[in-house]
């Protein structure tokens, strides 16, 4: 060995990196798509108990917020809760919702997972799809503040107390008036988003079908204001009088799904005409930003 040269030992095995594969549409395959996309999106404080394929006695309730943002947390009444809406994710929000399940699953009274885990590589069986019986739907409720985090009349403090305030100051009053659709006060807009499970070339075609005709609207008052994207589906919006309550945009909302079950069928059945196409073109232009 040469003067000054390096003695070196066996060399070691580098780990296995794990390519990162994004998943666009997470929750494809599960009839609560659209709930769970609104409620990780914009609804800002409601529960929906899961129903799991294999969950023996324990009960597991899906949350929007969680204090601190958490991923998973058990109350001290033993009430257990996954979160939505957190502070990290991963490639893939399907699998991080599911191993959050998973920890649940066996955590205790008082115990916390404040963010999911994004590191550990994938493995079967962790994502919603293998968790959650495929067709059920999502029972949702909707609470006007997050009290809920406590149990009975416990009174908080500390950080828990801290977050529980911001939270509910930041709330805005929200109505879900049908499957992914919801009614939002937003300071002094009103709004109706609703995330539609169609694919969104063919629900781009039935909007400009409503659209030439003038059917797009919820009547006087409402104007069709753009959509935006989320986890792979459209989700389009309505600006509404404010002044008008939740419950009087039921009815022409529920009218307005109709006509637009009617134009789904029809373009597959029918090419769009000139006059469609041009309002296409118009509502691809309209991409709106949540805020």
């Amino acid at each position: 060995m040469g003067k000054g040269a390096r003695k070196r030992g066996p060399k070691k095995d580098k780990a296995p990196k794990v390519r990162e594969v994004f998943v666009g549409q997470p929750f494809e395959g599960l009839a609560a798509e659209p709930e769970l996309i609104a409620l990780r999106e914009f609804v800002p404080s409601a529960t929906a108990p899961l129903s799991l394929v294999d969950a023996g006695e324990r009960k597991i309730t899906l949350a929007t917020v969680l204090p601190m943002a958490a991923a998973a947390f058990v109350r001290t009444d033993g009430e257990v809760f996954v979160g939505l809406q957190v502070q990290t994710r991963s490639s893939d929000v399907s699998r991080d919702l599911g191993r959050a399940i998973r920890w649940a699953l066996t955590a205790e009274p008082g115990d916390v997972l404040p963010v999911p885990d994004t590191t550990s590589p994938p493995a079967d069986g962790e994502r919603l799809q293998d968790l959650l019986v495929a067709d059920a739907e999502l029972d949702v409720t909707l609470h006007p503040n997050f009290d809920w985090w406590l149990p009975g009349d416990t009174d908080p403090s500390g950080e828990v107390k801290v977050s529980l305030e911001r939270a509910n100051e930041a709330i805005m009053p929200t109505e879900r008036l049908g499957t992914g659709s919801y009614w939002v006060l937003a300071g002094e807009k009103a709004h109706l988003r609703w995330v539609r499970p169609e694919p969104e070339g063919r629900l781009m075609q039935a909007l400009a079908r409503l659209s030439a005709a003038g059917e797009l609207s919820l009547g006087e008052g409402s104007r069709y204001a753009g959509s935006f994207r989320a986890h792979g589906l459209l989700v389009p919006v309505w600006d509404l009088d404010p002044e008008a309550h939740a419950r009087e945009w039921a009815e022409p909302a529920e009218q307005l799904g109709a006509r637009l079950e009617e134009a789904l069928k029809s373009v597959d059945a029918e090419p769009l005409t000139a006059a469609e196409r041009r309002a296409r073109d118009g509502l691809v232009g309209r991409q709106l930003t949540l805020r």
